[in-house]
């Protein structure tokens, strides 16, 4: 009995400490080769590049709509893994919709320099607003967030200081603190963890409208936390549960019914504003 509550208390001991060096290695999961935008259906990409309020230089595409300037530019945040290219069916989809699209990659994803974390990736998303916020062919009155995962947090974030027209989140977590935790239930996570994205303590104070999309067989972020954050945040919001849907499966990429439900709730925004 004695050796086997050693070898449990060893375990736990060098599980913290995996957990309190490698973390960021365990939530941002950067690919550094980019295709060409052509190569992954998007001839008409614009290649540009950006900076960052700490000196850093990010690359990101620019996918007009169906006419300049579209009526709406969805400023896209991407999740943990990949890069740019990763979202190509998702700014084909919403192009394909009439509206323009901004990828970019984070420091430290896509050939970037830089090392992400929280903090970093709150200067990056500030950067690709400003970015857009120059365009000619941009109406900053109409950027919509886009958040996927661990985007969402980035979002949510930058909701705060420079409110979009619309924010999207796309499995969204209450904050990365509780979804560490559920993920390793015998650490102390909320204890030892960096970079936090406290969504559900910000979501309160966002001050546009918000549609959060979600599957309801999400296996990496608990539908419930998607749930709790959504009943967090004040009117105007639209919940859309995708039936049979896992974290990573198209439907919640570049499905129909994630594009139609974008899109139709933009088409209300649109109208209520017309009439302002």
């Amino acid at each position: 009995m004695a050796s086997t509550l050693g070898l449990f208390v060893l375990v736990v001991i060098v599980g913290v400490g995996v957990l309190w060096a490698f973390q960021r290695h365990l939530l941002y999961i950067p690919f550094g080769h980019v295709s060409s935008p052509a190569t992954v259906g998007l001839p008409q990409a614009e290649e540009v590049t950006f900076p960052t309020e700490d000196g850093l230089t990010l690359a990101g595409w620019f996918v007009p709509g169906g006419t300049r300037p579209a009526p709406f530019t969805v400023l896209v945040f991407n999740g943990n893994a990949g890069n740019r290219s990763f979202r190509a069916p998702l700014a084909l989809a919403l192009a394909k919709a009439g509206l323009s699209v901004f990828l970019f990659d984070y420091r430290g994803y896509g050939g970037n320099g830089g090392r992400p974390s929280e903090a970093g990736l709150a200067a990056d998303a500030r950067g690709a607003r400003a970015y857009l916020e120059q365009r000619g062919d941009v109406d900053a009155r109409s950027i919509v967030y886009f958040g996927e995962s661990l985007g969402s947090g980035v979002a949510v974030a930058l909701a705060l200081e420079r409110s979009p027209l619309l924010l999207i989140l796309r499995s969204p977590y209450t904050s990365m603190a509780e979804l560490g935790q559920y993920h390793y239930p015998f650490l102390p996570v909320r204890r030892l963890l960096w970079d936090r994205y406290p969504s559900i303590e910000r979501i309160g104070q966002i001050r546009c409208p918000l549609l959060v999309i979600a599957g309801d067989r999400d296996s990496i972020v608990p539908p419930r936390q998607s749930l709790r954050l959504f009943d967090a945040a004040p009117e105007p919001k639209r919940l859309v549960m995708v039936p049979g849907a896992d974290h990573n499966d198209y439907a919640l990429l570049a499905g129909d019914l994630l594009i139609e439900e974008v899109v139709r709730f933009l088409a209300t925004i649109g109208s209520v504003r017309a009439r302002l």
